[in-house]
């Protein structure tokens, strides 16, 4: 016979540290990820589309720039050089000791022209002049060691290396990996400030909730 084991019966108060020691534990845990491993980014602009919306969510991991050094193609989260409050998306198109030249909207590294990666477009059919713009002519420029150089794949709507110079890798966080949800952005404001037009906006954005996510993009991968 299996022999009875006797539980000491827990009063609410232990109940209550027992739950408490599990959340702080999962919060810590949390923090631990987001600061070393995983991070969740907001999409609020459209100077990576069509690669990546605006109102789309997706996830960076830490780990792959505590290894190495980005590589050309690959889509990175950094802090804006001007701003380091700032987080910018960008893909980075040319690493340390490359010579970068733009040439009517065409990027060339070290004297080659790149084929636009997948997601690449341009809404200006305009060319501007170097003396007036870098976004469309601009270069020669040498990557530095210890910098890359990164671009919107909105290449006309884009603030990037092309106007403030060659990124810092020490600005870098992460590596973007998969959108794990995106809806589309919601335009709806309130005409005036009042309690009846608040309630409008409301129930307005909770009726569209389910129409405007972008069901077909949960779960892609950049």
């Amino acid at each position: 016979m299996n022999p009875i084991v006797e539980q000491e019966e827990r009063t609410p108060k232990q109940i209550f540290h027992h739950w408490l020691e599990i959340v702080i534990l999962a919060i810590l845990f949390a923090l631990i990820l987001r600061a070393y491993v995983f991070q969740g980014y907001k999409i609020p602009t459209i100077a990576m589309e069509n690669t990546l919306f605006k109102g789309d969510y997706a996830i960076g991991e830490k780990i792959t720039y505590k290894i190495r050094k980005p590589k050309r193609g690959e889509i990175v989260v950094f802090r804006y050089p001007l701003n380091p409050d700032k987080i910018f998306i960008k893909r980075c198109v040319g690493v340390a000791g490359d010579t970068v030249v733009v040439r009517d909207k065409v990027l060339y590294i070290n004297g080659n022209a790149v084929p636009d990666y997948p997601g690449v477009k341009y809404t200006d059919p305009e060319l501007l002049s170097a003396i007036y713009s870098s976004r469309d002519n601009c270069g020669p420029i040498i990557v530095p060691y210890g910098y890359i150089f990164v671009m919107g794949d909105n290449r006309d709507k884009s603030s990037d290396s092309r106007f403030w110079g060659s990124l810092p890798l020490k600005n870098v966080d992460s590596r973007l990996l998969f959108i794990y949800f995106s809806l589309e952005p919601d335009n709806y404001t309130l005409e005036k400030k009042s309690i009846f037009n608040i309630i409008r906006v409301i129930l307005h954005k909770i009726v569209t909730f389910p129409i405007r996510i972008r069901w077909h993009r949960i779960g892609k991968f950049i």
